[in-house]
């Protein structure tokens, strides 16, 4: 029996990473809004409720499905490095490392690519899908366990700086379970954002113009620049007035009839599509579901797409990336050939056009010892009647730079997802993005069944996103029962956060998975390490299935977590 019942609708359903969230997402729909105003009021929504993972002034990954164009857009939601950012400072002050602080700010994304989605797609003003996430920080909410546990683990990180601990430490001490949580400073921050927009004169698409000029060129940004200024950052006003994520074209690939729909390469999106490209020329359902032939299988081909991602992916304003080489069946089938069926590579296999070697791994720096999963990011989805659909991963801890006083915000530190190394394709340079995590993903057969899905979980997440597409088109399963089945991940490649440990050959795999088959694995020449059932670290997926020609809608949400589905 699942953990949590599946729910299912006619009219529309949201899906999120948090319960209030998801009611947040949930009454614009009711109130006569479409998916795309839904998801972006359960985004900024998520800003507040976890605010340990998600910063309202972080990154906000969106994918669109537009029903009546029978369209995909995606927005970026991914900030650049400021002007004055410099990887030879990284290199010769701090040893090729990003160090917490402020020296590891990009651009703040979230607030734009939201209102741009808006704006574009939307039907509502920012007031208006921005009043629940206002609410809950202004009246505040009880501290869910996921909060509670990162309070207290990061509270001598919130101690470094005075403006953290004011809103983080109330009291002094990290606010437990149950406890209320206001964050004054935030509402703020929101409430001017609405203040604004009611005193544009022109019309909704005058008022969120001026929702958005009231953070990236009013006093919020006013806030952030004379913050930075002070500790020594690098944010400018010409930074923040200049910046706008992009609306992009996906990334596509197909697994038989079923076409996949990613981000680009300036964030592991086409992972998933390279995986699924990889796995094509394979009879999955036949391996049999979490068997020793199909954890393997899935581990390697897992593995060589993470080469990939190391050696090619990156800002593509900044670098080339091969991606119509990446994608070709070609491409697939060659890589695929590099699947021992009764061997695992010991390290991270070569990445695709680089010799062969049984010694091709991580950096030297690769280290025996554990590592935390990065418990960042979260996620929501929405569809509507009208069979739109949206997807989006907003992210960004609290505890690796400082919130600026008197807003709330730490604006984006995914500067973590950069290198400090010359020559990588994600190293750090004025303007370019980080290789971002979060990535949003939309799967439909055309005309009869479509998925928004996602999910936090930093490396782990294109892996667990496979494993549920999986579990759904090739297992049969349903959408709740896809997103509980026991799950598995491959550590061995660089960590996408700094300091990007390497850990070669480890495998993650859920108590849910058999002892005989962890065993096998094991054998094989996996470095398996046992993990608790139904782990926070193995990612928390949430989906919305869509019938289209019945119009039924079904919605799973991971107990791994505080995720739930909402619909009628």
């Amino acid at each position: 029996m699942a953990m949590q019942p599946p729910i299912h609708a006619t009219n529309h359903m949201v899906a999120s990473g948090h319960h209030l969230a998801t009611q947040a997402g949930y009454e614009v729909l009711e109130a006569g809004g479409n998916a795309i105003d839904a998801g972006v009021a359960a985004g900024i929504a998520l800003g507040v409720l976890h605010s340990d993972l998600v910063q309202y002034a972080g990154v906000a990954p969106i994918m669109i499905y537009l029903a009546d164009e029978d369209r995909v857009t995606t927005f970026s939601g991914l900030g650049w490095w400021p002007r004055a950012a410099s990887l030879e400072r990284f290199v010769t002050e701090f040893e090729g490392r990003i160090p917490d602080g402020v020296l590891r700010t990009v651009l703040p994304a979230a607030p734009d690519a939201w209102i741009a989605a808006l704006g574009r797609y939307g039907t509502m003003t920012f007031a208006e899908v921005a009043a629940a996430a206002y609410r809950y920080a202004d009246e505040g909410f009880s501290v869910h366990p996921p909060m509670a546990r990162n309070f207290a683990a990061h509270a001598d990180a919130y101690r470094r700086w005075d403006s953290s601990r004011e809103v983080y430490l109330p009291g002094g001490e990290p606010p437990g379970l149950g406890e209320r949580f206001v964050q004054t400073d935030l509402a703020g921050t929101i409430r001017y954002m609405m203040d604004e927009e009611a005193a544009a004169d022109g019309g909704r698409e005058a008022g969120l113009a001026a929702a958005r000029d009231a953070f990236y060129r009013g006093d919020i940004a006013r806030a952030m620049v004379r913050y930075h200024e002070e500790v020594g950052g690098w944010l400018t006003m010409e930074d923040l007035a200049e910046y706008r994520s992009a609306e992009e074209e996906p990334v596509i690939a197909r697994l038989g009839e079923i076409e996949v729909y990613t981000c680009g390469p300036w964030c592991q999106g086409p992972v998933l599509a390279q995986m699924i490209g990889l796995l094509d020329g394979i009879d999955i359902a036949a391996l049999g579901h979490n068997s020793l032939q199909y954890v393997h299988t899935l581990a390697e081909a897992m593995k060589l797409c993470f080469a990939d991602r190391e050696r090619y992916y990156g800002d593509p304003r900044f670098v080339d990336v091969p991606l119509a080489r990446l994608l070709s069946a070609g491409y697939g089938r060659a890589r695929r050939a590099l699947i021992r069926p009764d061997r695992a590579w010991p390290a991270m296999p070569p990445a695709g056009g680089e010799n062969v070697s049984e010694e091709t791994g991580p950096a030297p720096d690769a280290v025996a010892s554990p590592v935390p999963v990065s418990p960042d990011t979260s996620y929501c989805c929405a569809i509507d009647r009208d069979g739109n659909c949206f997807s989006a991963t907003p992210s960004d801890v609290s505890w690796q730079s400082p919130v600026v006083p008197g807003t709330g915000l730490c604006p984006s530190s995914r500067g973590s997802q950069s290198w400090a190394v010359p020559g990588h394709a994600s190293s750090v340079a004025p303007g370019k993005r980080p290789r971002l995590t979060p990535n949003p993903a939309f799967v439909r057969i055309p005309g009869r069944w479509a998925m928004p899905f996602g999910t936090p979980g930093g490396d782990v997440q294109t892996q667990a996103m496979l494993q549920v597409l999986l579990n759904v088109t090739r297992f049969g399963m349903s959408t709740q029962d896809a997103i509980e089945a026991p799950r598995f991940a491959t550590q061995s490649f660089p960590n996408s956060f700094e300091p990007h440990e390497a850990f070669p050959g480890r495998l993650v795999v859920e108590e849910g998975i058999p002892e005989a088959v962890a065993g096998e694995l094991a054998a094989r020449g996996h470095d398996v390490e046992r993990t608790g059932d139904r782990s926070p670290g193995m990612g928390a997926v949430c989906a919305i299935e869509l019938d289209v020609e019945s119009g039924i809608m079904e919605g799973g949400a991971d107990p791994r977590r505080m995720s739930r589905a909402m619909g009628r």
